[in-house]
């Protein structure tokens, strides 16, 4: 079917055709063998700073399937794909579309894993009902607006929930660590839905929370479109079962309706499900996950770390980072890294405080910011299902408590070397806090417990010998940050249903079976196909 054809160096002016050509030099193809070609995927190589170049792969078709196959032979850096291994979905997607309209499925939530699952299914010929406590999009982004400006919490309609769910406000990236051939199947929707093309070939995709909501939408007009139904303020809040499976839903506390599987998709906020699952009993388990704070630097300064001279060079990437170290058996390290961005209040119960980070596509604002966390575990809060929430719900009151003296939802934040010191100032920080509605000087010591603090400190002072940033005492960390995934997991089997009851699919973020927008969405996916085979 192609040839891919790897590791093709070049300078960081070169556009797609220049990609292509070098390619095909490397491998020894004429132009005119070619029936087709493009950049397949490209990456930036900056680990020394005065060779900086892309790294890319590039397909190409001979139209020749014995040719194709003699060239991969002979060149080590050349791979034959065949038409089944980029199959996307077993299945064709009915014509009719008749399959699953007298079966009954609801999807709670309609973040990644919802929207794709709901995707999914209504292609498949089913007519799914999603269930999401929050407004659209466009509401949602009036309700942060207003929030961020110093207004009351909405607690159904914020940072976490609502259309999109809490990956519509943060940089939209879309790199993931599972190697999954639906993945492609993602990007691919991504795309015909309103998100750049450049997604496709990127090796660090993004969307930017301001074209992601525009995507959001159009992804729900075409579930609408073929038959499934999104209704918002819509909160599941109660389920029903007999001789082990699923048999009804209630939404809103009153609206109780027959269900032959729900899909349970509420992301890693969702506390009162959590809550309502355990009063059913249903298995769940304690999970571990990460707290610290979020850091911010200027966007230069990272610039300047990671590409030296060539900082201000404008045909890099904005640049950005992932660090880690581990000591003692617990690990430090950076998390949802936001070039250009801001640090926002992702708070979703009243008198928390939360937070996180954001940019828009651009990319183009003056600082840059990611999570510090620590990870922490059952040793560490508790070994009941549901102490995971209660250890950072404390986090985020405490929160509240400590920054009260500065306003309503404002953040404890210091400077990184008064912090690095044992103090709570933000005396001598060169950096201003994005974060909104405002901060208070807190001693982090007050806000943590010692092994996370002490962990923090370590993880400066190590990633200041890998990034010149990190050792500038004038960053400015906000706290807390604490959603980092979920402190639970809803145990399902190889089937995907729950491990205590049938019909019922635990899906993404929330239910403790991936992590960020593309491991959402593939599970939202994965859980709709395993439906549509019974």
């Amino acid at each position: 079917m192609a040839v891919i054809i790897s590791q093709v160096k070049t300078s960081v002016t070169a556009a797609g055709e220049e990609i292509v050509g070098t390619a095909l030099k490397k491998a020894g193809l004429a132009p005119a063998a070619v029936l087709r070609s493009g950049v397949r995927k490209i990456s930036l190589d900056a680990r020394d700073n005065s060779r900086i170049c892309f790294v890319s792969s590039v397909w190409a078709e001979l139209g020749d399937e014995a040719a194709e196959r003699r060239l991969c032979e002979r060149k080590s850096f050349c791979d034959y794909v065949s038409e089944e291994e980029v199959k996307i979905l077993p299945h064709k997607i009915s014509s009719d579309r008749t399959d699953g309209k007298n079966k009954k499925v609801v999807i709670a939530g309609f973040g990644p894993a919802g929207m794709f699952a709901a995707l999914t299914l209504a292609e498949y010929g089913f007519e799914p009902i999603v269930a999401e406590r929050g407004g659209d999009v466009d509401e949602r982004e009036e309700t942060v607006r207003k929030f961020r400006s110093g207004g009351e919490l909405d607690v159904s309609t914020n940072i976490q929930f609502g259309e999109g769910g809490a990956g519509t406000f943060s940089d939209g990236k879309l790199t993931t660590r599972i190697n999954d051939p639906l993945c492609r199947y993602v990007l691919e929707r991504f795309a015909e839905h309103g998100a750049p093309e450049e997604i496709l070939y990127k090796a660090k995709p993004h969307i930017g929370t301001d074209m992601l909501r525009e995507v959001l939408k159009n992804l729900r007009k075409k579930i609408i479109a073929l038959g499934g139904q999104v209704r918002f303020h819509t909160a599941l809040t109660d389920i029903s079962s007999e001789n082990g499976r699923l048999r009804t839903v209630t939404l809103n506390g009153s609206e109780e309706m027959p269900c032959d599987a729900l899909i349970l998709a509420v992301g890693h906020s969702a506390r009162d499900t959590f809550e309502m699952l355990s009063d059913k009993k249903i298995f769940i388990e304690p999970k571990p996950f990460s707290v610290g704070a979020r850091i911010e630097h200027t966007q230069e300064s990272v610039n300047r770390s990671l590409y030296g001279k060539q900082w201000d060079n404008p045909n890099l990437p904005q640049g950005e980072y992932q660090l880690s170290y581990r000591t003692n058996g617990r690990a430090v390290y950076t998390f949802c890294m936001c070039p250009g961005g801001v640090v926002v209040p992702a708070a979703s119960e009243r008198e928390t405080v939360v937070t996180n980070g954001m940019s828009e596509f651009a990319r183009n604002g003056a600082n840059a910011n990611s999570a510090l966390v620590v990870s922490v575990s059952s040793e560490d809060f508790g070994k009941s299902p549901l102490d995971g929430v209660k250890f950072v719900r404390s986090i985020e009151k405490k929160a509240y408590s400590l920054a009260l003296n500065g306003g309503k939802y404002f953040a404890p934040a210091a400077a990184a070397g008064s912090f690095l010191n044992g103090g709570g100032s933000l005396k001598g920080a060169s950096v201003s806090p994005t974060y909104s509605p405002g901060v208070t000087e807190c001693s982090f010591d007050e806000l943590f417990p010692g092994y996370i603090t002490d962990m923090m400190r370590i993880g400066l002072q190590n990633f200041s010998r890998k990034m010149r940033c990190f050792g500038d005492s004038g960053a400015v960390l906000t706290a807390p940050e604490t959603r980092t995934s979920s402190p639970v997991r809803i145990t399902r089997g190889e089937s995907m249903e729950s491990a205590s009851l049938k019909g019922l699919y635990p899906c993404g973020e929330g239910a403790g079976y991936a992590g960020g927008i593309m491991s959402a969405a593939v599970d939202g996916v994965r859980c709709a196909l395993k439906i549509i085979e019974k």
